[in-house]
């Protein structure tokens, strides 16, 4: 005859590991974007550009940001409120260059009075930019073109741009 006996004992215990505090997701977000500032004789221009982007790795980064602008110029008796947003794709085949492609989504809303009237018009305007820039760590410094530019919309002054833009 044969008689066994066995015992198992199963145990929780907890271990001074700290728990993650943020979830793999949230330590590839950067936020950051951009602030401007021009004022001169009778032109004021401000700008705030907040935006996100996620890093999927080191070369490629996707993003979302918001826009808003006030232009005054006391010369030409010209006010706009131009407000959106937009979309941003990054690239950076190396770690110094970084390539970028951005649409943009605006409301434009412009006062204009002349001498043959007041005129105020509202409406959306498409920028589609494409971008260079040399990159070290968190800031990139480069130039944009708005391929879809034109200038008898009189919301960008010129095409090509220069930016400075910063994540965190």
């Amino acid at each position: 005859m044969f008689f066994g006996f066995s015992a198992h004992i199963f145990a929780q215990f907890r271990t001074s590991a700290p728990l993650p505090t943020k979830s793999y997701f949230w330590k590839n977000v950067k936020f950051g974007g951009g602030f401007g500032l021009s004022v001169g004789s009778g032109y004021t221009n401000i700008t705030i550009a907040p935006s996100a982007i996620y890093n999927f790795n080191e070369y490629i980064s996707l993003g979302t940001g918001l826009q808003g602008s006030y232009t005054s110029s006391k010369v030409d008796d010209y006010k706009s409120l131009i407000y959106g947003g937009s979309l941003i794709a990054l690239f950076n085949p190396v770690e110094q260059v970084q390539l970028s492609l951005e649409l943009e989504q605006v409301l434009v809303n412009r006062t204009l009075n002349t001498l043959n009237g007041h005129f105020k018009d509202n409406f959306w305007n498409t920028g589609l930019f494409i971008g260079a820039g040399y990159r070290v760590e968190n800031v990139t410094v480069g130039a944009r073109y708005n391929i879809l530019y034109n200038g008898n919309d009189f919301v960008y002054t010129e095409a090509f741009m220069p930016f400075v833009r910063v994540y965190f």
